[in-house]
C-alpha cells in the first residue's frame, strides 16, 4: 500500500544511506580468487581514505574486501561513492597483479584463507565447514531511524518485500566451477549459519532485544554480530541495516537498490506512525519466498509480497515499486527509480549476466573478466 499523504509528502528529513560491498579478489590473469587483501590494505595506508566516500577494510578472507560508504542521501552520491570503492579497491589491487570484482561468490575453484583474528579463528572453531567454505560477498544497505523503536517498525514491515530485493542483486549463480542453477547461491551458502535469514515479528524495540539476548543465551552463536537476519538494527549505529542482498555486479544497480531500500523503510515508518499493523506473515512463508528469489531471481516467478502467490518477477517488482511510490524524496527521485527498475529487468541481473558471459562456448575466466569490467563501469 502507497501512504501518499501530506505527511509523506512533506519529508521530515531526508535518511541518509550507507552502504557495505564485498568483493572478490582475483588473480588478474587466470581470474582465481587470490588472498591479497592485506597486500591491498596495504597500498592504500590501511584502508584511511574517505574522500569520494569509501573506506576499505578487511572481511573475513584474504579474497575479498569490503568497500564502506559514509552516510548518503542521494542516487549519485551513492553512485559516486559506490564507484569510487570499486575503483580504489581494483586500482590497488591491479597493483599486486589482481582485479576486485563484484560477483557474489567464485566462480572458478578456490580455498579461502582465513584473516588472523581471534573472533573469525573462535568462528572456524565452532563452526569448521561453514566457516572455512565461507567466501561470499554481499550487499548492506544501512538507512537512518530516529530510534531503536522506529527501527523495530520498520523491520517488522519490510519483512514480505525483502525477498524482491535479493531477486533484484541476484549475481551468484556458480561455486567452486560449477553452475548450482541458482541466481544467488550466495543466500543459499549463507543460510548455513545458525541465525542467518528471515525472521519474526518483533513489536517492540524491547522484544527484539530480547529475542536477540535469547539467542546468544543458548551459545550457538558467538555474539550479536553473528545474528545474521536478512534486516536487523545495526549495532554501531542508528540505522536499519537490510543485510538480504547479493552485492550487485552493475554499480547502478546497488545505488538503486539502496535508494527503493530508503524509501521502504521510510513507507514503513509511515504505516507505523498511523498506527497500521505489519503484515503478520509468517517466517516459514517468507523463507520460501527468499528461496524462490534466489533461485531464479528475476528470471522466473517471484511470490507476490502481500498474496504469497507466485507471480512473474515483474509483477513483484511493480508491487514493490507501487508499495514505496509516495517514499521517495522527490518526484524526479521517483521517476529515475521507475525507469531504472524497467532497465534492470530488460537487462536483468549480475546472475544473467554471468551466464551469458559463460554462454555455450565460455568458461568461469570469461565470466570474472566481464564481470571486472563491468564492476567498475557507471
Amino acid at each position: 500500500m502507497s501512504l501518499q499523504t501530506t505527511a509523506t509528502a512533506a519529508r521530515r528529513r531526508l535518511r541518509t544511506i550507507g552502504v557495505e560491498e564485498e568483493l572478490l579478489l582475483v588473480d588478474a590473469t587466470t581470474m582465481s580468487p587470490v588472498p591479497v587483501a592485506g597486500l591491498i590494505l596495504d597500498a592504500i595506508d590501511g584502508g584511511a581514505e574517505s574522500t569520494a566516500g569509501a573506506v576499505l577494510e578487511f572481511e573475513a578472507k584474504h579474497e575479498q574486501i569490503e568497500a564502506i560508504s559514509p552516510p548518503l542521501e542521494t542516487f549519485d552520491e551513492l553512485l559516486a561513492a559506490i564507484l569510487h570503492g570499486r575503483r580504489t579497491a581494483d586500482s590497488a589491487a591491479r597493483e599486486v597483479g589482481a582485479r576486485a570484482v563484484a560477483v557474489a561468490t567464485a566462480p572458478l575453484p578456490c580455498v579461502p584463507h582465513l584473516v588472523a583474528s581471534p573472533r573469525y579463528q573462535l568462528m572456524h572453531d565452532r563452526f569448521g565447514l561453514t566457516m572455512d567454505e565461507q567466501l561470499t560477498c554481499g550487499f548492506h544497505v544501512h538507512v537512518s531511524v530516529q530510534s531503536d523503536e522506529e527501527g523495530v517498525a520498520a523491520l517488522d514491515r519490510i519483512r514480505p518485500w525483502l525477498p524482491v530485493l535479493l531477486a533484484i542483486s541476484t549475481n551468484s549463480p556458480y561455486w567452486q566451477g560449477t553452475d548450482t542453477g541458482f541466481a544467488s547461491y550466495r543466500y543459499q551458502a549463507w543460510g548455513r549459519w545458525p541465525s542467518a535469514g528471515p525472521y519474526d515479528l518483533f513489536g517492540s524495540a524491547s522484544d527484539y532485544h530480547r529475542q536477540i539476548d535469547d539467542i546468544l543465551a543458548t551459545d550457538v552463536s558467538l555474539d550479536a554480530g553473528m545474528v545474521y537476519f536478512d534486516a536487523r538494527l545495526s549495532r554501531h549505529a542508528p540505522t536499519v541495516e537490510v543485510r538480504i542482498a547479493d552485492v550487485c555486479l552493475h554499480p547502478a544497480d546497488a545505488a538503486l537498490l539502496a535508494v527503493i531500500t530508503r524509501a521502504l523503510v521510510e513507507t514503513a515508518v509511515d504505516e507505523w506512525s498511523i498506527g497500521m499493523p505489519p503484515n503478520p506473515v509468517s517466517t516459514s512463508l517468507l523463507r520460501l519466498a527468499s528461496w524462490r528469489a534466489s533461485k531464479s531471481g528475476l528470471d522466473g516467478a517471484l511470490l507476490h509480497p502481500e498474496t504469497g502467490r507466485p507471480v512473474p518477477a515483474v509483477v513483484a517488482v511493480d508491487a514493490l515499486f507501487a508499495h514505496v511510490r509516495g517514499s521517495f524524496s522527490s518526484g524526479e527521485e521517483e521517476r529515475f527509480v521507475q525507469n531504472a527498475l524497467r532497465t534492470t529487468l530488460r537487462r536483468g541481473s549480475g546472475a544473467r549476466r554471468q551466464r551469458t558471459a559463460m554462454g555455450p562456448a565460455g568458461s568461469s575466466t570469461d565470466v570474472i573478466a566481464t564481470a571486472a569490467r563491468d564492476t567498475i563501469t557507471a
